[in-house]
């Protein structure tokens, strides 16, 4: 879990939600204007700061030396963490703050944490001023008819020189927003009601902001600047996070986030009605909710994540309906609306599924199995108390393929994307179902020793033709699952380059070393070990590269183990001995050819590849047009061309074809997935490729 700003707000909205938490940490001066909270830290911060940075020097898998260099990148990490997209801070504040950049490795060393808390007091100054300044924005409707435009990759802004610069970023800021909220149908009198109560919300909360959050910050910059996934969780944090994401899951499935105003979807969990639909994605940016069939949409931008979750939370069977940009899109992107139907998340909809689908290839039809795992899961509680049938996804996964080879399948699909992993020794006993016996993955420590997991069971459940789907969401155990199919040459992996975490963490709580029992200590996070395929090679920031490759929206450079800049690196061990079950690396180039020349025709994976294109040319876009008729030709081009697409669509099919503003039946049979049908293609291909 990577703590940042955005998992802040998260954090905060747990301390307001458990009303019967005190805490006692937060001190206020007058140091700062009237309306502006100066926040301290705590004194047993000295001690629980050097606890932190003695387990980390000690006991993290990387050797690292805490010196100026790494004081420079926490330095950074940490102002990032506050304003990554240059919304607050002036150019004077960061020349300010240079003062520290060679110190905060002495300051960490020694226990003084009060550097964190200073910029931390400026930023809330900044919060302050600009959340003020939106007021008198708002008083005058904005000129839609000027030239102007907007930079919308604040990767590449730079920071405000003085107030006046300051100013005209945010009038550029509000104005965007307003005129997204004007093509959308909203009249002057809704914006300035809609984003006067959308920036109020920043402002209330300001006021949540305690010592403990800044401390959590301010030990995550220097932890993640050693590796992504080594955290600090403060005891609020350790103790109500999960809690309180646990009741997000009401509703529609889906743990929620703040993200600079915006609520993010950063889970989707196995199961649940945002699961099941497929509609909604990690990534997803929640702007609007409604209730039912036509209740109008309330903007929920800006808004605290308990809020938002009251929103989408009801009764099971009750419909809710939300406005989305899609993961990866811009923040101009024209909402899309999709209906939920509310439900509770049951253990079994969590498990394993399988069915069978049906292809033509080459006048021939074949039946293909296709097992779904949402995650590698175990009832640890239930098999500890000698519970014959407790669930597992091995044993989950063992009766299902007995049922499917009853229905006599030609081949079999493991699909793992959105699998982000979970039980290591379930991914070991699911490999051990497609092959005889032999090693599944290496385990390195930080003392160099290496450990060999592997699944002494001979015997083979299924051992037919096969292929693992997988895509950028499959991590961790699913990349040792799909690494280990891989090199035994057991199954063709297909889709997209994996996530790439390969690295293995455990919890420790700062109260079990403390001499000190005085105080409620937060837990670290820390990483110890490394996975390593079998071959040696490791799955650290490379993840498991497919044989057969789609197209795909994402770039490794945005998303996944190699896009974080403090990443472990990839490395490489000795192989471990075992023996293949097929060769299929013969196979690879004619089954590509065959596969590519098919989605060349095929009019759902042209319909893909245009929206990649059109995705990376949005990227590529550093700003966007505060004209209204150029913003408004942008709208109707689009819709217009979703339009003309969907109709391309139902021509094919045989279906009626719509009018404009027109919308699907709901009970419509939906698109087939294009990419679990190639799947089944390239199985069949391969079928005939080793019979012939």
């Amino acid at each position: 879990m990577k703590i940042s700003f955005a998992i802040l707000i998260t954090i905060l909205i747990a301390n307001f939600f458990f009303a019967g938490t005190t805490q006692q940490n937060v001190v206020f001066t007058n140091d700062l204007p009237d309306t502006i909270k100066t926040v301290k830290p705590n004194s047993y911060y000295l001690l629980e700061d050097q606890l932190v940075n003695t387990i980390l020097t000690r006991y993290h898998y990387k050797k690292f030396d805490l010196n100026d260099s790494l004081s420079s990148i926490i330095l950074d990490r940490f102002i990032n963490s506050l304003d990554n997209g240059k919304n607050y801070f002036l150019k004077s504040d960061i020349d300010l703050f240079e003062k520290y950049r060679n110190k905060l490795d002495d300051d960490i060393k020694s226990g003084d944490i009060s550097p964190f808390y200073e910029i931390f007091n400026v930023f809330l100054s900044r919060m302050v001023e600009r959340v003020n300044y939106i007021n008198t924005l708002l008083d005058t409707e904005f000129d839609y008819t000027k030239d102007e435009k907007f930079l919308v990759n604040r990767d590449k802004a730079v920071w405000q020189k003085n107030e006046e610069g300051m100013n005209d970023l945010w009038r550029k800021r509000i104005k965007n927003d307003a005129l997204g909220l004007k093509l959308n149908g909203k009249d002057w009198e809704a914006i300035q009601s809609n984003l006067k109560k959308r920036y109020e919300n920043y402002s209330r909360i300001l006021d949540q902001y305690n010592s403990e959050d800044v401390f959590q910050l301010a030990m995550n910059s220097f932890t993640e600047a050693i590796d992504p996934h080594t955290n600090y969780l403060s005891p609020i944090t350790s103790d109500n996070f999960k809690i309180d994401m646990s009741l997000s899951l009401e509703g529609i499935g889906a743990r929620l986030q703040s993200d600079d105003g915006y609520t993010k979807i950063v889970e989707i969990i196995p199961g649940g009605p945002a699961f099941k639909s497929e509609k909604l994605h990690v990534d997803d940016r929640i702007v609007a909710v409604a209730q039912g069939d036509s209740e109008e949409f309330v903007d929920v931008v800006g808004w605290r994540i308990t809020d938002v979750v009251q929103l989408i939370r009801g009764p099971k069977g009750t419909k809710v309906r939300l406005q989305i940009i899609g993961a990866g899109k811009t923040l101009n992107s024209i909402p899309k609306e999709i209906a939920l139907i509310r439900d509770k998340i049951k253990l079994e909809d969590q498990s394993a599924q399988s069915s069978v689908i049906d292809v033509i290839n080459g006048g021939e039809s074949y039946k293909m199995g296709v097992i779904t795992i949402p995650k590698f899961y175990i009832d640890f509680d239930a098999e500890r108390n000698g519970d014959k049938n407790y669930k597992s996804t091995s044993r989950d996964i063992k009766n299902l393929l007995v049922d499917l080879e009853k229905k006599n399948i030609d081949g079999l699909i493991i699909d793992l994307r959105n699998d982000g992993g979970g039980s290591l020794e379930e991914a070991i006993k699911v490999t051990g179902l497609f092959i005889k016996d032999g090693p599944v993955v290496q385990v390195r420590n930080a003392n160099g020793q290496i450990m060999v997991d592997k699944d002494l069971d001979p015997d083979i459940v299924y051992s037919g033709p096969m292929a693992v789907l997988v895509n950028r969401y499959s991590a961790s155990a699913s990349e040792i699952f799909s690494g280990a199919i891989q090199n035994y040459g057991r199954g063709l992996i297909i889709g997209e380059n994996t996530y790439g975490k390969g690295t293995v963490q455990n919890l420790i709580d700062l109260n079990r070393i403390s001499s000190s029992n005085k105080f409620k200590l937060g837990q670290v996070k820390l990483t110890i070990a490394k996975f390593y395929r079998i071959d040696g090679s490791s799955t650290q920031k490379v993840g498991v590269i497919p044989d057969i490759v789609f197209p795909s929206p994402i770039d490794q450079k945005d998303f996944g183990e190699s896009s974080e800049p403090s990443a472990l690196p990839w490395d490489k061990i000795n192989a471990t001995d075992y023996k293949k079950f097929s060769e299929l690396n013969s196979f690879i180039p004619k089954l590509n050819q065959l596969s590519e020349n098919r989605r060349n025709s095929d009019p759902e994976f042209k319909y893909i590849r245009e929206d990649i294109e059109e995705y990376k040319e949005a990227v590529k876009r550093d700003y966007v047009s505060l004209n209204e008729n150029m913003r408004k030709k942008e709208k109707e081009e689009k819709e217009e061309k979703e339009f003309q697409r969907e109709n391309e669509r139902r021509k094919v099919k045989g279906l009626k074809l719509l009018k404009k503003g027109e919308t699907p039946p709901e009970n419509e049979e939906e698109t087939p997935d294009p990419y679990l049908t190639e799947s089944a293609q390239i199985i069949a291909d391969y079928i005939k490729l080793s019979i012939g």
